[in-house]
């Protein structure tokens, strides 16, 4: 248990660190304390720092320690006077996760799932700096980035009846392929259309469990239906995007950035020329993940259209690591913000004017992962969360143990026996990756899940076990 200052346990699972020294707000926790670690409650003190933050900055239940913000931290700035940073947003931006539900009898796709996981592994590339077999023209590319899986549909890589089924209909306007790096440019161009490494994995699952029959009825889920999880963002593109800007914010705005608790939390104000550059570049590499996870599906469809016989519908596509201009009421009064969520999801309750019509009734879909191995869950978003917590909720397991210290304290035989006795079947391209994704390295995810769900930021529609697992 974390030894802080200034904490109050203000109710079950809430805790609140009353702003001292330089903290503008309060920074409140959403969790067990218990396991939290010291590391990641620095962290969102340090948030609770920045220029131009509005009402507390948020820790999720999955929240662990990360560059710059937790992983799991949610803050808000004032659009006037408040800041960006991309430590608050993360180097996967937009690394977020897809569910899809196969049209068919699950027992047909079981007898074929060794085919199926053999299938899927040979059409996606997986690993590290993997290269995807489509060619695109840097004009191709520069359409791509401006209009995420919208453009991609148009060049036969989904369908149309998909866009409304993802977060911002799968692209956001506000982007400016200007603000692009060339060395961004040549990272992505060959990387559209594969999975990567790290904690991004394609899963197969099964619908174990209903919580809301009637929600998922509206989804189009049913128990014992079989789902498939996509989860990954816009692999180097992403990740040179945030270098490129968090060198410049460095070497330019050293005068605005020489108080900060942390050199991670790097920032510029987000009404400056700089920060309008991050921001719309970010939001390229947002649509980059938008049409690569719109390409995954386009081939995972192909798979099974071939082995069985049969269509996969997409539920929904979630975004994490991301900053949103939205609008929330804040001490009485609208106010547009930057929401950052870096490692945390969008939860939108009934009604919201940003969901489309088929959502407006039930909440936006909120999908949490576990880790191979264990459950995924599918829930709603809340007026609750919208009116606590600049609308967010969890977005996976969060890790207990450090990349390094899994390596240290497992084994990829001990992983494969123990998937194996669950029947999992697992295709991957490292022994080094399935220990560092152990699901010993994970926070339990069954409690997150309850956690956000007692809380009253999400509510549980669908519980989902793994059947089968391809990773980088």
């Amino acid at each position: 248990m974390p030894t802080s200052s200034n904490v109050e346990k203000c109710g079950k699972y809430v805790y609140r660190i009353r702003k001292s020294g330089n903290m503008l707000v309060d920074a409140v926790i959403l969790s067990d304390w218990e396991t939290l670690d010291e590391d990641a409650v620095e962290q969102i003190k340090n948030v609770a720092t920045l220029p131009g933050i509005v009402k507390e900055a948020y820790a999720m239940p999955d929240i662990h320690w990360g560059y710059g913000f937790p992983i799991g931290g949610v803050a808000a700035f004032d659009v006037e006077d408040g800041i960006i940073s991309p430590g608050g947003v993360g180097f996967d931006i937009n690394c977020g996760v897809r569910m899809l539900v196969v049209d068919g009898l699950g027992d047909v796709v079981k007898r074929q799932l060794d085919t199926i996981v053999k299938r899927i592994y040979e059409a996606v590339p997986v690993g590290v700096g993997e290269r995807s077999e489509l060619r695109f023209s840097k004009l191709d590319f520069k359409r791509v980035v401006t209009n995420g899986a919208k453009q991609v549909v148009e060049m036969g890589y989904g369908n149309v009846e998909d866009l409304e089924r993802i977060e911002d209909y799968g692209y956001i306007p506000e982007c400016d392929f200007a603000n692009v790096s060339d060395e961004a440019v040549e990272r992505g161009k060959g990387e559209l259309g594969t999975l990567g490494a790290g904690n991004h994995f394609i899963e197969i699952q099964e619908v174990d469990e209903l919580y809301d029959e009637e929600i998922a009825k509206r989804f189009g889920i049913r128990k014992g239906d079989i789902t498939i999880l996509i989860h990954t963002g816009s692999r180097g593109f992403g990740h040179q995007i945030a270098t490129d800007y968090i060198r410049t914010m460095r070497d330019e705005l050293k005068e605005h950035n020489k108080s900060l608790p942390d050199k991670q939390l790097i920032n510029a104000p987000f009404k400056s020329t700089l920060g309008q550059a991050y921001y719309m570049a970010m939001n390229c590499a947002a649509n980059y993940a938008f049409a690569n996870r719109e390409i995954i599906t386009h081939m995972i469809r192909k798979v099974f259209k071939n082995v069985v016989g049969m269509n996969v519908r997409l539920v929904y596509d979630i975004t994490h690591n991301i900053a949103k201009v939205e609008e929330y009421e804040v001490d009485g009064k609208k106010r547009k913000v930057v929401v950052h969520r870096k490692g945390a999801t969008r939860a939108f309750g009934p009604d919201n004017p940003q969901l489309p019509a088929i959502f407006k009734s039930t909440g936006q879909p909120v999908i949490i992962p576990g880790s191979m191995g264990t459950a995924s869950y599918l829930l709603v978003g809340t007026r609750k969360a919208e009116e606590w917590t600049f609308g967010s909720t969890a977005h996976g397991a969060g890790r207990t143990l450090g990349r390094r210290e899994a390596t240290r304290e497992l084994t990829s035989e001990h992983v494969l026996e123990s998937l194996e006795k669950k029947g999992i079947t697992i295709m991957a391209r490292s022994k080094k990756g399935i220990v560092e994704e152990a699901p010993e390295a994970y926070k339990d995810v069954n409690k997150v899940v309850h956690m956000v769900d007692e809380l009253g930021i999400s509510r549980k529609v669908a519980k989902c076990i793994p059947i089968g697992v391809i990773k980088g």
